[in-house]
């Protein structure tokens, strides 16, 4: 049975600099402080996230410094192979209020959207508690 991928996306609203957010976003280092249990980097810039003792693989598919993050991890059935599950990071600032927005985009077989939310939520609230925002 072939599940179907949902794209789950929600603006989060961080009291911090895009400079200062960014390596959060785009580190090993600074993704395993609230995100991941552990984040790895090999030398073939390979990401290994662990979560629970599971981990899962990935490889930056673009970024821009300072603006995105856009994470796809690397296919683990046949189905991946076409459909690619990814998440990105991004941040946004609006221009009006110069409040800064971290912008989840998370592609997978998650089918349950208010777990995904929950899930995210708790994510980036620990992300604030790291940035002090």
């Amino acid at each position: 049975m072939v599940m179907a991928k949902n794209l789950f996306t929600e603006d989060y609203e961080i009291h911090a600099s895009a400079k200062m957010l960014y390596p959060y976003i785009s580190t090993a280092s600074g993704l395993a402080e609230w995100f991941a249990d552990d984040v790895n980097i090999n030398p073939e810039k390979v990401y290994t996230f662990e979560w629970d003792n599971e981990q899962h693989k990935a490889v930056v598919a673009s970024h821009r410094t300072n603006h995105f993050t856009k994470f796809e991890f690397l296919p683990e059935t046949e189905e991946d192979e076409k459909d690619r599950s990814y998440f990105e990071l991004r941040i946004e600032l609006n221009e009006l209020t110069q409040t800064t927005f971290l912008k989840v985009s998370d592609y997978s077989d998650f089918d349950d959207l208010d777990e995904l939310r929950d899930l995210w939520d708790s994510l980036v609230d620990q992300l604030r508690k790291v940035v002090g925002g």
